[in-house]
């Protein structure tokens, strides 16, 4: 995997514009003037786990005794739900959470940016290849940022592309993870076998 596909591949996992309505209304409460504030903020924490689990996760499964093909099936199950829940969005599998007051930590940096999927897919990048880590840690800087750049500016891209443009998005990007998640499971199973 390069660096632009790993990177894509992240960015797709964090979701950004799925997390759009997601991060307005938990910020409705907020002083519209500190906002981007707390954004941003929230931000650098999920960005910060998501650093940790890239460069400890893979320790982690060494202590749980995972194997690679473990990772690489239960990675593709995950992105798959996810992507389920992308295209086909249900009430009952919502990732809203209402929020009182100013939001920290919960839900905005988790699970919103560092979700269960974005962790196990950058522990399944470094358990694969922990030589390639510069590699990796670029990718998931320039998906970081890519997102951070989105989710900041949330407001006015609802207002440029409205409500229908952004679900037209979602939708899309849930059909291309699918394929994604279908291709990490089939792989996990071709190494288990």
């Amino acid at each position: 995997m390069t660096i632009p596909s790993a990177a894509f591949l992240l960015f797709l996992v964090m979701d950004p514009l799925g997390n759009v309505p997601l991060f307005l209304s938990s910020l409705k409460s907020v002083d519209p003037a500190r906002q981007r504030q707390v954004v941003a903020r929230e931000l650098v924490i999920a960005y910060g786990i998501l650093v940790a689990f890239l460069f400890a996760g893979h320790w982690l499964l060494r202590l749980l005794q995972v194997s690679e093909p473990a990772l690489t099936i239960a990675g593709g199950i995950v992105l798959f739900l996810i992507a389920l829940r992308m295209v086909f969005p249900s009430p009952e599998w919502t990732l809203h959470e209402s929020v009182e007051g100013e939001p920290f930590v919960v839900p905005l940096a988790i699970p919103y940016v560092a979700g269960p999927s974005a962790l196990a897919t950058v522990v399944l990048l470094m358990s694969r290849e922990p030589r390639r880590w510069p590699e990796w840690l670029a990718a998931l800087t320039a998906a970081w940022l890519a997102s951070a750049v989105i989710l900041i500016l949330a407001s006015q891209l609802r207002r440029y592309l409205g409500q229908k443009g952004l679900i037209a998005l979602e939708r899309l990007m849930g059909l291309v993870l699918v394929a994604v998640a279908v291709q990490m499971f089939l792989e996990g199973m071709r190494v288990a076998l």
